[in-house]
């Protein structure tokens, strides 16, 4: 399936008059705004089709050749052809259905990344319902955005705000940059600075080491306890472990994939967390996706979105 150029445009029109409140929040680039709204409308495009196919083939549909996607158990999908197969181990997908609608995106200051999320509801071959949420991260090539990582996890039953937050912007678009040596730094900063984070949460606990690293309007993903998206570095350490300081024994690091924007504002970590098990057993390997963003390339890192 392929959402054309037109049929976006219809919905960024729809988008452009539903959300003019939270477009009047923000003193970034109109131009930002823009991509923002015109990412909004790739999401819902994809979305509006979805009723119409099963799983498989409705997320398919956005997958970029190279997108990466946590598959139980424990373990990445790492191409949209292993994504597709594991979708196909489970043999509901094949007559399963997706409805979703993003709530939330935000884009990088080249113009070439972003990252939407929202609520989600699998609809299976007996009618029955389960309700979830998903984060996406996207790439613009050309004129065409398509996921390059995604998850979805299932979420307790419970009212949830389908409202359209302000989006997440950078000051200004910019022109890509292709220099190599500078995306290879780039990509090594974001790396540090997750494995900054993990070693923090080591030292001063995990419920302060979230609220120190994260940005004003992060969003956690939350627990099986949390029907809605967590908010913000105060709720989100709360959900994690509160004020407790005591050092976390839990480890993480990118290994899988590191994904910067060129303009070095926006990007996505991909890893596992290491879990020792308290009787002494092997550790579990936790599959994790972090999306982090700057003010500017000098700025510190902060996760928005996890």
């Amino acid at each position: 399936m392929k959402i054309t150029s037109r049929g976006i445009a219809l919905f960024i029109i729809v988008s452009a008059l539903s959300n003019g409140s939270a477009r009047a929040q923000t003193k970034a680039d109109p131009s930002a705004e823009a991509l923002a709204l015109e990412l909004l409308a790739a999401d819902r495009a994809f979305a509006a089709a979805a009723p119409k196919l099963n799983v498989i083939d409705a997320l398919g549909a956005m997958f970029a050749a190279d997108v990466i996607m946590p598959a139980p158990p424990g373990v990445f999908a790492k191409n949209r052809e292993e994504a597709l197969t594991m979708l196909r181990g489970n043999p509901d997908n094949a007559r399963a259905h997706l409805d979703w609608a993003p709530v939330r995106a935000g884009v990088s200051g080249d113009g070439r990344q972003g990252f939407t999320f929202g609520f989600m509801t699998l609809t299976r071959p007996d009618s029955s319902q389960v309700p979830m949420k998903y984060l996406a991260y996207w790439r613009k090539d050309g004129n065409a955005w398509t996921v390059i990582a995604y998850k979805r996890v299932g979420r307790p039953a419970g009212p949830v705000s389908s409202d359209v937050m302000s989006s997440s912007l950078p000051p200004r678009i910019l022109a890509p940059n292709t220099n190599p040596a500078d995306l290879a730094r780039l990509q090594k900063e974001l790396g540090d600075a997750e494995r900054a984070f993990s070693a923090e949460a080591g030292k001063i606990g995990l419920g302060p080491a979230f609220k120190r690293n994260g940005a004003p309007d992060a969003m956690n993903m939350g627990g099986p306890q949390n029907a809605g998206f967590v908010i913000g570095p105060d709720a989100i350490s709360k959900n994690v472990g509160g004020t407790d300081a005591t050092p976390s024994a839990l480890t993480w690091a990118p290994d899988e994939r590191i994904i910067v924007a060129s303009s070095g504002d926006l990007g996505i970590t991909v890893g596992f967390i290491n879990a020792p098990d308290p009787q002494g057993g092997a550790a579990r390997r936790l599959p994790f996706m972090t999306v982090w963003k700057r003010a500017s390339p000098n700025a510190p890192w902060q996760y928005v979105a996890e």
